[in-house]
Parts: C-alpha cells; sequence; structure tokens
C-alpha cells in the first residue's frame, strides 16, 4: 500500500502522485523518440506510449517506496 500525501492539508493518493510522475517524465522520453524516428519502428504508437508510461510509472512507485511517505508496507 502506498500512502497518501499531505498537500497544504489535501491528502492525495500516493498512486496519483507518481502517476503524475511518471507522466512527466513520459514527455521528454516521447519527444525524443518522436525526434529519433523510432515510431516508424512500432506497429502502435498509441499502444506503445501506454506500455512506456506503464513502465514509467511502476518505475517511478519503486523508486519513491524507499522514502518515508512512501513506504510499501507487506504484512506478513
Amino acid at each position: 500500500m502506498i500512502a497518501d500525501v499531505n498537500v497544504f492539508g489535501v491528502f492525495i493518493n500516493g498512486g496519483l502522485v507518481t502517476a503524475l510522475a511518471a507522466f512527466v517524465l513520459l514527455l521528454p522520453v516521447r519527444r525524443l523518440l518522436a525526434w529519433a524516428t523510432a515510431y516508424r519502428l512500432v506497429w502502435h504508437p498509441a499502444l506503445f506510449d501506454i506500455a512506456l508510461f506503464v513502465i514509467l510509472w511502476g518505475l517511478v512507485a519503486f523508486l519513491l517506496s524507499g522514502f518515508p511517505g512512501f513506504a510499501i508496507t507487506v504484512l506478513g
């Protein structure tokens, strides 16, 4: 479970925060791929963008899991 983030007294879901960070990272990556004409090699660019977003989202969530407030707890 990812903890909520307190933004000026408003609690925002940690998943939403990590998704927003992944989207911000996705924008320059898409621009770089378009500049390098890598989309010519992709069958369906929209599906590729969604997959890239999911990969970046997982990476951001994994990297932020070590910080307080983003701790992922496993009960066992």
